[in-house]
């Protein structure tokens, strides 16, 4: 099942896509796609009935995150063999562990605004983990039991910010905007194999990412109970997996965002992403 929310920040209402691609709402159902509704067997009572149990959306609508109010959205830095690569940087000992304020998060459609503090703008394609159920001291083996589904991202960094002076990842990550998500939830019957999820990320047409999930040093269930005996990983939770080569920041000369770019991303079962980026007045 893909899970959508649809409507104006902070008036989504929440739908299901359809098997040709149509939204349909399921507000009748469940209030919203709430970290409360991921854990309480809700899912499935929508999964039983027919798709076309569900009235159609019509016509253009935004498409907001398809999580509502997750408590934590984790990154995992520096966790693709290519990547590392290309920033000169050995494999990691063990997963490096970020935050991204929840406050960043915004619609897969969503225009991107770049803070007036940065001029280096970077994107980063990345597979999204949605936590269904808590998860305390996990075992690999069990970790992918405890994942509602997962969902598209964009990393979007500051790298000023983010690596010069005083550094620190958290502010070059945090700003309202950088954490574009969706345009589903694609549950986790619809990605049997978090390791092949093909990513790719085009900056206005040209291919900046091409990778594929295998490449990753930690795996999805390797980072899912890696960070469970670090603190307790709630339903709704978000973790952003890392990101193949081909950052900006990566490039040769380094390459920046800029007022008026189009980034477009897209990843296999995920559907695809289109964010104009804007400068802050």
């Amino acid at each position: 099942m893909k899970l959508a929310r649809y409507g104006e920040p902070g008036a989504e209402r929440p739908a299901l896509v359809d098997g040709q691609g149509r939204l349909r709402d399921v507000s009748g159902v469940i209030g919203d796609v709430t970290p409360q509704v991921l854990d309480s067997g809700l899912l499935d009572v929508l999964a039983a009935r027919p798709e076309d149990d569900y009235p159609l959306v019509e016509g253009p609508v935004r498409i907001g995150p398809p999580i509502a109010a997750p408590q934590k959205f984790i990154g995992i830095g520096l966790n693709y063999s290519d990547h590392a690569a290309e920033i000169g940087m050995d494999k990691p000992a063990e997963p490096v562990v970020f935050t991204k304020h929840v406050t960043c998060i915004c619609g897969p459609d969503d225009d991107v605004i770049l803070p007036a503090i940065t001029r280096k703008g970077d994107w980063e394609v990345e597979l999204g983990v949605v936590m269904g159920q808590r998860a305390r001291n996990v075992p690999a083996g069990k970790a992918l039991e405890h994942v509602a589904g997962y969902v598209l991202v964009n990393d979007v960094s500051a790298r000023d910010v983010q690596l010069e002076g005083t550094g620190q990842w958290v502010k070059g990550k945090s700003f309202d905007t950088f954490g574009p998500i969706g345009p589903w939830l694609a549950t986790r019957d619809e990605i049997p194999d978090p390791q092949a999820v093909e990513l790719e990320m085009r900056l206005n047409g040209r291919i900046m990412q091409k990778g594929t999930t295998a490449a990753m040093f930690f795996t999805v269930a390797e980072i899912v109970s890696y960070l469970s005996r670090h603190f307790t990983l709630e339903p709704g939770d978000i973790i952003a997996t890392g990101t193949p080569a081909g950052v900006g920041a990566g490039r040769t000369p380094p390459l920046f965002l800029a007022e008026g770019d189009i980034m477009e991303l897209a990843a296999t079962g995920l559907g695809r992403q289109r964010q104009r980026v804007r400068r802050q007045a």
